[in-house]
Parts: structure tokens; C-alpha cells; sequence
């Protein structure tokens, strides 16, 4: 009998162990737990800022394009607003946005540079016929003269 006791007393120890080394994987894994929630909560409030944000220039975009629709076509240049908004309405996420928008940009960039290229040769060219002008008319004049 002293041995049966002897032996449950041993299975109780080993029961009492496998508890406690259970109770630390129990402790671990809500730890685990709490951290994955915490990062997940971090992520998900980023998601929803970032949404938040994206929503809210596509408004500022979408209200831009109204704007313009309102001034008079010729002034805007040949493409068609109505087609522009349904464009924009068309894209999916805001990293296609952002791509169109800094086509956009760039486009604009190199209409601005073309333009004051234009502008420049347009100021010599003018700067040049004047002179011609000038010494035509001193020609003419002292024709008459003569």
C-alpha cells in the first residue's frame, strides 16, 4: 500500500508539473495573443486614417472637377470634362489615382515648359521683325530724302 501511495504521490507531482509547465504555454500564448490583437488594432487605425485620407482627397478631387466643368470649354483645353470625371470615377484604388494624377502633373509640367518655350521664341521673333521694321522704315526715309 505504502508503494501505491508512493506512486500516486509521483503521478500527482508529474500532474502538478504538466500544470504548471501548461499554465506558462497558457501565459505565453495570451501574450502571443494580446500582442497579434495590439498589432492588428495598430494596422487596422492606420487602414482606416489612410482610407479616411484617400477618401477625402478624392472629394477635394471630385469637387475640383465640378469647378472646372463650370468654366467654359475652350478655356480648359480639348478633352472633355464629363469624360475626365467618368475616368476618374473609373479607378478602383488610390494608387491608380496617384499614377494618374502624376501623369496629369507631368503632363502639365511639360505643356508649361513647351509654352514658355513658345513664349520665348514668340518675344524674338516679334523682337526681330520690329527691327526689321525700324530699319526698313529708316531705308524708306532716307530714300526720300534723297
Amino acid at each position: 500500500m505504502v508503494n501505491e501511495v508512493s506512486q500516486w504521490l509521483a503521478e500527482i507531482q508529474t500532474l502538478q508539473q504538466q500544470l504548471k509547465v501548461l499554465g506558462q504555454e497558457r501565459d505565453q500564448a495570451y501574450a502571443s495573443a494580446a500582442n497579434w490583437r495590439r498589432l492588428y488594432e495598430s494596422e487596422s487605425e492606420q487602414r482606416r486614417n489612410d482610407s479616411e485620407r484617400s477618401q477625402t482627397r478624392i472629394r477635394a478631387l471630385a469637387n475640383e472637377l465640378e469647378i472646372l466643368k463650370q468654366v467654359p470649354g475652350d478655356s480648359v483645353g480639348s478633352r472633355d470634362l464629363d469624360s475626365i470625371l467618368t475616368q476618374v470615377n473609373q479607378l478602383e484604388s488610390v494608387d491608380e489615382l496617384r499614377s494618374q494624377l502624376a501623369n496629369a502633373l507631368t503632363q502639365c509640367e511639360q505643356l508649361a515648359t513647351t509654352l514658355k518655350i513658345e513664349q520665348t521664341a514668340h518675344a524674338e521673333t516679334r523682337q526681330s521683325l520690329t527691327t526689321a521694321l525700324g530699319d526698313t522704315i529708316d531705308l524708306l526715309a532716307k530714300d526720300q530724302c534723297s
